[in-house]
């Protein structure tokens, strides 16, 4: 009898522990790791969204990056942390929904990583080169068909969103249309510019000035709807791209089974944090757009995404060339 009532005692003391411990989280820095270089567009919202979380949680928040395999080096290790909210990544969705299939390194999105919750979206454009004959995306497609394999479009190399955007693209107009890979956005840029490729898409925060200043034009944008920075812009739905909608977000996750008080406060953090006008103001002029989800919603979208890169990948047979 008291061997059962020490052990009672024993597993009351360990709760009251943890639910001591839960209840003052967070009681020490948080790390924020990031895959990707800084100074970056993910680096730099990453640690404007770090200062922002880092009032709201009144705790110290700090920007680690992981460079590495479009971030998969990142993401990875965060899934090997300990599950107690002190390590989360601030995570671009291509990380989660094509850095694995292209890598050939499946993630099994129920198991690794408890999501938090999305922030922000973005959104790419198409731009041409000026010299092209072409002023909407139907007369590119036109274009292309009746001079197959002179439409060039560049990346920022094999498997990245902008590429597989274009491959999108070329399945659902059924034109041919030769990929140039490059080792970033900004030289394909330099190359749709001085006419060496046709086109490229580019994420329209960096595309802006180009086509604000004239040295490439802009046919239509990726996402739903149209872009607030770009509002005469038509989206590919409207310029004749049926279901064609794509859009990169970054979120915020952490380990798998972190404790559900923590997912909630964070999430609670999320919440405020997306409707701060100065956070809002901040990421409008970065281009990207507020777009809050609960973790469900996020975990729904990034298997939803998987798929379909997935199919644009197997059907281009591009990790076969």
């Amino acid at each position: 009898m008291q061997l059962k009532k020490l052990l009672l005692l024993t597993a009351g003391i360990m709760a009251a522990a943890s639910v001591h411990a839960q209840a003052t989280w967070p009681a020490q820095p948080i790390k924020l790791v990031v895959g990707y270089s800084p100074g970056g567009p993910v680096d730099t919202s990453a640690r404007t969204f770090a200062k922002y979380l880092s009032d709201e949680l009144k705790q110290s928040v700090v920007v680690e990056n992981r460079t590495g395999a479009s971030g998969m080096i990142a993401a990875e290790s965060v899934s090997r942390a300990t599950p107690d909210g002190y390590t989360l990544n601030f995570v671009a969705s291509p990380t989660l929904t094509i850095t694995p299939i292209v890598q050939k390194k499946p993630m099994d999105h129920d198991k690794d990583f408890s999501y938090i919750g999305n922030i922000v979206d973005y959104t790419n454009v198409l731009v041409v080169n000026n010299d092209v004959p072409v002023k909407s995306v139907q007369e590119l497609v036109e274009y292309a068909k009746k001079n197959p394999n002179a439409v060039t479009f560049g990346s920022a190399g094999v498997g990245a969103s902008n590429h597989l955007s274009a491959e999108l693209l070329k399945q659902k107009t059924g034109t041919e249309m030769l990929h140039v890979p490059y080792r970033g956005n900004s030289p394909a840029m330099v190359d749709v510019i001085g006419g060496k490729i046709t086109f490229m898409f580019d994420i329209t925060s960096t595309a802006k000035n180009y086509i604000d200043s004239g040295k490439v034009r802009a046919l239509a944008v990726t996402s739903r709807e149209r872009n607030a920075g770009l509002p005469d812009v038509p989206s590919m739905i409207e310029a004749g791209v049926d279901d064609y909608a794509v859009t990169g977000w970054y979120a915020l996750i952490g380990p798998a089974e972190l404790p559900a008080d923590v997912v909630n406060r964070l999430h609670d953090a999320l919440k405020s944090i997306t409707s701060n006008a100065d956070f809002v103001k901040n990421m409008k002029n970065g281009g990207y757009t507020i777009d809050l989800s609960d973790g469900e919603e996020l975990k729904a979208r990034v298997k939803r995404e998987y798929a379909m890169w997935d199919e644009v990948i197997e059907k281009g047979n591009i990790l076969k060339k």
